[in-house]
């Protein structure tokens, strides 16, 4: 069945499974997590985490090892580990999986939402609220713009353009996001994909000091070759500033994530991830000291 075929119904099933904790394992309240980043001194108001897209050659089972053996906590989830064609059942069950292992789901994505039309739309938001995340990741278009804010106040969930760089026909860097989500509510902004946006021959830190409140998730990558998407490297090996754009995110105040989403060596990415989250806590941990 695929997620087209989807009942209302049946979402708000999942969703009330869900919310009751049936079968859920998670740490008790106020306990201490092996993964968290702790930044004590609230200097660094960001978190780091993993968005699953990097690991789309794996099973749920086999991505929730990798991101634990990453010691990271939050996720942004790729349709891959979670499925819209699932059944509520199936769904609930992941949740579950996640929710034992220690690992919070904060956002999904990248989502394709591009008609201009309300079941189409709709699908996604009855996903996200059975799944339980606050924000959908999305790749619209300019034209539906208005009718995903139209549910993103209804189902009091936010939607996070992602910018694809000079290839995308909608939205290559957040500057196109802004012109067109300028008067919209707040909980409609940007995700920010830095390499994607780098590409697109534009200054990073400025794109990111300009997009301020309207700045809702990050997608960390870098390149050795700041034009080049094929110049994917480990973070830290390449000509990304990684440490301005931190520094720009702790004068923001920024408070979400900053997911890495390693898009090489996908039979083998845990080795290119661990060396991308070593340099960055280094980073962060040199800022915080």
């Amino acid at each position: 069945m695929s997620f087209r075929d989807l009942t209302r119904r049946r979402f708000v099933k999942t969703a009330a499974l869900a919310s009751a904790g049936v079968g859920f394992a998670p740490y008790a309240a106020g306990a201490a997590s092996p993964f968290r980043e702790k930044h004590s001194d609230g200097h660094i108001p960001f978190t780091l985490g993993v968005a699953t897209y990097s690991l789309r050659r794996f099973d749920r089972t086999e991505t929730i090892s990798m991101v634990q053996a990453l010691h990271v906590e939050h996720v942004s989830v790729k349709s891959f580990h979670m499925p819209y064609e699932d059944s509520p059942e199936d769904l609930a069950s992941g949740v579950r999986e996640f929710t034992r292992a220690g690992i919070e789901l904060v956002s999904g994505g990248n989502n394709t939402i591009d008609k201009d039309d309300d079941d189409h739309v709709r699908m996604f938001f009855e996903y996200a609220r059975a799944v339980g995340i606050p924000m959908l990741v999305i790749a619209p278009t300019a034209k539906n713009m208005p009718r995903i804010e139209r549910f993103v106040k209804e189902y009091d969930i936010s939607v996070a353009i992602h910018n694809h760089g000079p290839e995308d026909p909608h939205f290559p860097g957040p500057r196109d996001g802004l012109e067109v989500i300028r008067d919209m509510d707040p909980r409609v902004g940007l995700c920010i994909d830095v390499g994607h946006t780098a590409r697109t021959g534009v200054d990073v830190v400025e794109s990111i000091a300009e997009a301020g409140d309207r700045l809702l998730d990050v997608h960390m990558k870098d390149l050795r070759d700041m034009s080049d998407r094929a110049s994917q490297c480990i973070v830290g090996e390449g000509a990304m500033p990684v440490a301005d754009i931190f520094r720009q995110l702790v004068e923001m105040n920024y408070q979400g994530y900053v997911n890495l989403e390693y898009e090489i060596d996908a039979r083998d990415p845990l080795p290119g991830m661990k060396q991308s989250f070593a340099y960055m806590r280094g980073v962060l941990a040199g800022m915080a000291a």
